[in-house]
């Protein structure tokens, strides 16, 4: 069933829903040799995967997925896929309850580290949240405190078969459209998504996606720094691409930092480190006792979130809810109510 769909895909042909279905079928089913589901993943990577073909695979992945019971009226997913080798803290984690302090409802979705050496699950865990919580008692979290976390593997059990496969082809550099699929796998399927993406060149596919998934609104973005640094989130340090997914199809704008005022800073001054360091940088940052280019990273994405759900009318006022959630508290407030509730 999945080598012809596989010799499709080498002949650079476009796959409908149904060979989607059949292929996402295959991946997920133990039965079909390693190598045969490598094969079909290599094609899909050699071919270009298309913004429908992305959605397509979610869509097929959320009908396995185990469901979140909360509506997702007005919420908003803050994430990236990784892979930038940049080696930031936890710059989503924050955003997370800085949004959220500045009044937005966020259900976020994430998992351990992958690409990098400390995620967003292990922080959160390391900052006292509980972090596998079944769908009654995050939407509770949700409910009570405004935010809530939900744990990917949790929530995706039969993505767990597609493990070997991954493996081998990551130990032969090859990247696959599991890569791109984890910011579109929310079960909650939030109505506002702002998507840091590690690549430039997935941005339109990433925003046709976005549209064809339903968001109201939502940024693909990939943020630029000096010597050709890729970020996926929006940078404080140089030009941020964007395009925008809205209901009527996608718009393309950027965004400059120094326009908004942003200091200019190093890329050094942004590192992360070990889970840790990325905890004691995470725990500063919602305390508001670090008031320097980190603090400005995170408010110049939290901006960006604010806006994309409604919160802002544009970047500058973004900014200024952002700073004053950092500095009267409000951020803090949520972690300290999420590890509460979570305990």
């Amino acid at each position: 069933m999945l080598i012809p769909i596989t010799n499709k895909a080498k002949q650079g042909g476009s796959l409908d829903r149904g060979e989607i279905a059949q292929a996402c079928e295959s991946l997920l089913d133990e039965a079909v040799g390693v190598d045969d589901r490598a094969d079909f993943l290599r094609a899909l990577n050699e071919k270009g995967v298309t913004g429908k073909e992305l959605a397509g695979f979610a869509e097929e992945l959320l009908a396995r997925a185990l469901a979140f019971p909360a509506d997702s009226l007005g919420a908003i997913d803050v994430c990236g896929t990784g892979g930038d080798k940049a080696g930031l803290f936890n710059v989503s984690t924050a955003v997370m309850f800085v949004v959220a302090g500045a009044g937005a409802r966020v259900i976020k979705h994430g998992n351990r580290a992958i690409t990098s050496k400390c995620g967003g699950a292990d922080v959160l865990e390391a900052l006292g949240v509980k972090i596998d919580l079944p769908p009654d008692a995050a939407q509770h979290a949700l409910e009570t405190v405004g935010c809530c976390f939900l744990f990917a593997p949790l929530y995706h059990p039969a993505v767990k078969a597609i493990a070997p496969v991954r493996k081998l082809l990551a130990e032969e550099g090859t990247p696959t459209i599991f890569n791109l699929l984890g910011p579109l796998l929310n079960p909650a399927k939030p109505h506002f998504q702002l998507v840091g993406v590690y690549s430039p060149d997935f941005l339109p596919i990433y925003a046709e996606a976005l549209v064809a998934l339903g968001r109201r609104q939502a940024w693909a973005v990939h943020g630029t720094g000096p010597g050709n640094l890729r970020l996926d989130e929006v940078s404080s340090l140089a030009k941020t691409f964007v395009v925008k997914s809205l209901p009527g199809g996608v718009q393309s704008m950027e965004i400059d930092p120094a326009a908004l005022g942003l200091r200019e800073s190093l890329p050094s001054e942004l590192l992360g480190g070990s889970l840790q360091e990325n905890t004691q940088i995470l725990e500063s940052l919602l305390a508001n006792h670090d008031p320097g280019p980190r603090r400005d990273l995170v408010a110049i994405n939290a901006a960006a979130a604010l806006v994309v759900c409604g919160l802002a009318a544009d970047l500058q006022e973004g900014l200024s809810r952002a700073y004053e959630s950092l500095a009267s508290g409000a951020a803090a407030s949520k972690l300290t109510a999420l590890r509460k509730i979570t305990a």
